[in-house]
């Protein structure tokens, strides 16, 4: 099984599809780098030579950021707004959407489950 920067990619799948496993590599980014790297892009990546391997990595290391230095670039992105308490970083603060999406009805996957407000459904005496 083919690793690349700490992921293992599906053994029984296409290299330019398997590529998009790695976080920060999509579909369009993967040909390219495997045109550059002079991958055939049908090749399964169980197929893929040690030589095929490195030159890929080579490629995508002085091509993008991916994984771990990515998610921490972001991650930073995000501490940074709301350090700064932009609108943004708010957003990020108070677990609301962030890209203007409406909240009055929707939203549930940013907001979480539903919490009801008000309605006490107060019991009647017990009967003597």
């Amino acid at each position: 099984m083919p690793r690349f920067f700490g992921v293992d990619i599906p053994r029984d799948k296409r290299v330019d599809v398997a590529l998009t496993y790695l976080y920060g590599i999509g579909k369009t980014l993967s040909k390219k780098v495997l045109l550059e790297a002079k991958v055939d892009l049908a090749k399964r990546a169980k197929d893929l030579t040690e030589a095929e391997i490195s030159s890929i990595t080579n490629i995508i290391q002085h091509l993008v950021k991916v994984e771990g230095d990515l998610r921490r670039e972001i991650q930073q992105n995000i501490k940074r707004l709301m350090d700064i308490r932009s609108y943004r970083g708010q957003r990020h603060l108070k677990g609301l959407p962030v890209r203007g999406q409406r909240t009055h009805t929707n939203a549930r996957t940013r907001k979480g489950k539903r919490k009801t407000v008000g309605g006490l459904n107060r019991q009647a005496p017990a009967p003597k």
